[in-house]
């Protein structure tokens, strides 16, 4: 394989990945913004909390705010 053939590999790989990535962001929004949080906040922590973590404390009885509190 030479050289150009292996960068436009690598760059379909790396944008199958990206696609992916912004798959799985939007999904972890929509989870979170079906445990009641807000669009935007649910958008702001979607990277940076495990939604699973906030799902069981709402389920326990705590407001999505108070559980992404906990979390955070």
């Amino acid at each position: 394989m030479d050289e150009l053939a292996e960068i436009e590999v690598e760059v379909e790989v790396e944008v199958e990945e990206s696609e992916e990535d912004a798959r799985v962001y939007a999904w972890r929004v929509e989870q979170l913004s079906g445990l009641g949080l807000s669009q935007v906040v649910a958008s702001a922590v979607a990277s940076l909390v495990d939604w699973h973590e906030i799902a069981r404390l709402v389920e326990r009885g705590c407001s999505p705010e108070l559980a992404l509190d906990i979390v955070r």
